[in-house]
């Protein structure tokens, strides 16, 4: 338990450290945020504000967990593992598509970065990678870090996929939920603040399968997943980096963490719900992601069916901003509801 706050509280510490240092170097370099000139009115005041804020919660996710590993050398058998390695990979890949997006956005001096084409193969090639590598380097046991089957709080066991299916799914899932905390990261420390609760989630679902390993003790209810622990420690890490960032996101936010950090927060959300056998249940867990995505989904539909809006303005947030509620108040209500939502993923998780 010490090496997960350990964990939790080197992510916090380097990222509300860093952050201010970030933001006093983008400035000085000029990379400042562009705004869509078809966005809300009130966002034009936030042109300029420093980017690619991402940078630090990589940075601190990656020093939260190494920092941790430091205190387990100390124990024998508690080194680096397969599952852990490979969720930083597809963190600081999907990072890494979204800094070369951030950085064209800022070159070309408008909103728009690498274009469809291009962010979809780069979250192709990572996210495949990705699916490819945990179907493999099993453990002793023979546990890979992913099943093939589809999986809500454990594996379904009806429901195999096989290694084709399974990554198809797999980058699906990547795909989706990077895009879906790209699409939620419109107001000051909204997707921010929703990750940290998600990855909070995965503490406690990750640290629960860890106390109920099938490989220490076979009982009814215990989990097969390789590496629990070390799952815990990145998602520990990943939560304070969140909130050591959310320091400086918020209202009025002085930086911005950019398509750099929404993909790799979605990546490494995505990932962390493949390696624990959860992919279903993160629909709930990470309900408000899906809410937003689909309001941009049934925007698009339903206006080139009819012509017609469903909402004021797509995403979600931006609706209610068009109907004059404040932003602090949207983010708030936003964070309300994905509080909740990860409650109740996490009743039933405990119910199963």
């Amino acid at each position: 338990m010490r090496s997960v706050l350990i964990a939790a509280g080197f992510g916090l510490i380097i990222s509300i450290l860093l952050t201010p240092l970030a933001i006093r170097a983008f400035r000085r370099q000029g990379l400042g945020q562009e705004i869509r000139d078809d966005g809300p009115e009130s966002h034009l005041s936030k042109k300029g504000t420093p980017t690619m804020g991402g940078t630090v919660i990589v940075g601190a996710t990656v020093g939260g967990y190494f920092a941790a590993h430091l205190f387990l050398m100390s124990r024998p058998g508690w080194g680096f593992t397969a599952t852990g390695l490979m969720l930083l990979f597809l963190m600081v890949g999907m990072g890494t598509v979204g800094f070369l997006d951030d950085y064209l956005k800022i070159r070309h001096r408008r909103s728009l970065g690498l274009n469809k084409t291009a962010k979809l193969v780069g979250q192709l090639l990572v996210g495949v990678a990705f699916a490819v590598m945990a179907i493999n380097f099993p453990n002793t046991d023979g546990v890979t870090p992913a099943s093939t089957f589809v999986s809500y709080v454990r594996d379904m066991a009806p429901f195999a996929l096989g290694a084709v299916g399974f990554v198809i799914l797999a980058y699906l899932f990547i795909a989706g939920f990077s895009n879906a905390v790209n699409l939620t990261d419109g107001l000051d420390g909204l997707a921010a603040g929703s990750s940290a609760m998600v990855f909070a989630s995965y503490v406690f679902i990750s640290f629960w399968q860890f106390t109920h390993d099938c490989a220490n003790e076979l009982i009814i209810g215990c989990y097969t997943a390789r590496d629990p622990l070390d799952v815990t420690l990145i998602a520990a890490a990943g939560m304070g980096a969140c909130l050591g960032f959310l320091w400086w996101n918020t209202s009025p936010a002085r930086i911005f963490m950019g398509d750099t950090g929404s993909l790799a927060l979605g990546g490494l959300i995505s990932g962390l719900a493949i390696v624990t056998r959860t992919e279903l249940l993160l629909v709930v867990l990470g309900g408000l992601f899906v809410a937003v995505t689909l309001s941009v989904v049934i925007q698009v539909a339903f206006f080139r069916a009819t012509r017609r809006r469903v909402f004021r303005m797509a995403p979600l947030h931006h609706h209610f901003e068009k109907k004059g509620w404040q932003e602090p108040t949207i983010v708030i209500r936003f964070w309300i509801i994905a509080m909740v939502l990860a409650l109740v993923g996490l009743s039933t998780l405990k119910l199963r």
